[in-house]
């Protein structure tokens, strides 16, 4: 799970096996606190159903602010999910698991505020202001 602020290039990053409701409340948690209490976000994002669950434990400081259905173009991130597959984490062989989970890790860790801001650039997050 991921979030970009495409202004600046801040990012928060969860690496899990999977995703669920609870690993999107530990996310949700984890943007809140880094980006302090004093900061609000709005946070784009799909329908995917760990997304929209009721059992979501959404912070004061956090929006939730879903997309239309099959409208992945205006979110940014999914640029940068493609970015990482296609520079990164395609047309490989992983060793093992641990092998993945560290060129996972290492991926991300190429991603620098520039190259996030650039991806994660969308016309109309520019509207809104």
């Amino acid at each position: 799970m991921g979030a970009v602020n495409p202004r600046t290039g801040e990012s928060a990053v969860l690496l899990a096996p999977s995703v669920n409701t609870d690993l999107m409340n530990a996310h949700l948690a984890m943007i809140s606190v880094q980006v302090g209490v004093a900061r609000h976000v709005v946070l784009v994002l799909d329908g995917a159903g760990w997304h929209v669950a009721k059992a979501l434990k959404i912070p004061d400081n956090v929006t939730l602010l879903p997309l239309p259905p099959y409208s992945p173009e205006l979110n940014g991130m999914e640029r940068v999910w493609g970015y990482l597959r296609s520079h990164y984490l395609s047309n490989r062989v992983f060793v093992d698991e641990d092998h993945l989970w560290t060129v996972c890790r290492e991926s991300w860790n190429h991603l620098d505020e520039q190259r996030l801001q650039s991806l994660c650039h969308t016309p109309w997050i520019e509207r809104c202001d």
